[in-house]
């Protein structure tokens, strides 16, 4: 117990002694510091994920600059997301033939086959960095064939969104509990009719989430007020759409039995971009807290995460743990900015960063990663997701 005391004031001590960074300094200061803010740098100048995030900061006006970046409470959740990835060290293996990869990168999620394993989570108000908002969104994702959840406060409709959609193109919508049965009923319903394949149902949003960044400029949750929502209400849910409906926002081992236990078809491991509440573990010690306690759980069924993906290592070690798939919201809100291309270029990106990452893990198909390609013994874990 000592050790664990002291483990975690040097945490403490390490975190007070250097700033609060959002994203690793690449060099982009330096190599864009002619470009004045205002202006969008052109879009080969983006190298990485982060680079959105470092143009959205310098172009979105505040409030919509707040609305995005803001955390819960002191955003200690929002800074262990992105920092969580770093404490999980990869075991890389030699000397093995990846010459194949980008042709194993495929995923299938309830029943359909997309380009890789990794999908947008939903975000609201798209609209806020780009006047065509979701549709560049659906738009790329079809021209990209990877999965788009979208929000239910979008800025566009559903049916909006759902005619943008390419032919045969598969999307996943989120909801939220904010009315009746009788509304509830008529949005699955729009779903359906809109080609929706599966319903994310956001389950870590009780309450509203005390959002002080974004308090400042009255741009806080759009989910307001206290939400009725049980395990029971789920399993009513249930009876209302053919679909499958994922509880999105699972945060330890027992509510992710107790998914199983109420017939969930996946489970996806999320603390809502840690704008609920804060001094919540990230996903990745979610995933890990399962993979030491409960390993069976991503046998029985599928599950997906997100939370601070900025890389294709990220996407690797929440696969690793026994993740399906993974999401990342926040870099192509930012990237958005840009419009379709610019969310194209950012879902091209992480596509070629897991390749990478694969090839030089010694990993011919990324289907293969398990919990031997990582450290799951570093004391430095200790006391961080218990």
């Amino acid at each position: 117990m000592s050790s664990l005391f002291a483990l975690l004031s040097l945490a403490t001590v390490a975190f007070g002694a250097r700033p609060f960074l959002s994203y690793a300094d690449t060099g982009i200061d330096v190599a864009l510091s002619g470009v004045p803010n205002g202006t969008l740098p052109d879009l080969s100048e983006m190298k990485a994920l982060n680079d959105f995030e470092w143009v959205a900061e310098r172009n979105l006006n505040e409030s919509s600059w707040a609305f995005y970046r803001a955390g819960a409470g002191g955003e200690w959740s929002y800074r262990n997301n992105l920092e969580s990835y770093g404490r999980l060290r990869f075991r890389p293996r030699v000397l093995t033939d990846i010459t194949q990869i980008e042709q194993n990168m495929n995923t299938t999620l309830f029943g359909h086959t997309f380009s890789a394993p990794f999908f947008m989570s939903p975000f609201g108000r798209a609209g806020y960095a780009h006047a065509d908002a979701e549709l560049n969104l659906v738009k790329a994702a079809a021209e990209e064939n990877i999965l788009y959840v979208a929000s239910m406060h979008a800025t566009k409709t559903l049916d909006e969104i759902a005619s943008a959609k390419a032919e045969g193109q598969i999307t996943g919508h989120q909801f939220y509990n904010e009315g009746t049965d009788e509304d509830t009923l008529a949005y699955f319903q729009q779903v359906e009719a809109a080609g929706g394949k599966a319903i994310f149902f956001t389950v870590d949003s009780a309450g509203d989430g005390n959002r002080h960044r974004a308090a400042r400029w009255s741009v806080t949750s759009s989910d307001s007020g206290y939400t009725y929502a049980t395990w029971d209400y789920y399993k009513h849910l249930q009876n209302l759409t053919s679909l499958p409906i994922i509880p999105k926002g699972i945060q330890t081992v027992e509510d992710a039995k107790l998914a199983i236990a109420y017939g969930a078809p996946a489970i996806f491991l999320s603390n809502h971009g840690a704008r609920q509440l804060d001094h919540v573990p990230s996903s990745l010690e979610v995933a890990l807290e399962i993979h030491e306690e409960s390993p069976d759980i991503f046998q029985q069924i599928d599950v997906f995460a997100d939370g601070g993906v900025r890389y294709g290592s990220d996407v690797l070690k929440l696969m690793a743990l026994g993740v399906k798939a993974v999401g990342a919201a926040r870099p192509f809100a930012f990237a958005n900015i840009y419009g379709v291309d610019g969310v194209k270029k950012a879902l091209q990106m992480l596509k070629h960063e897991i390749a990478i990452d694969c090839s030089n893990m010694g990993l011919n198909d990324v289907h293969s990663i398990n919990s031997s390609y990582i450290k799951l013994n570093n004391p430095i874990w200790n006391g961080w997701y218990s």
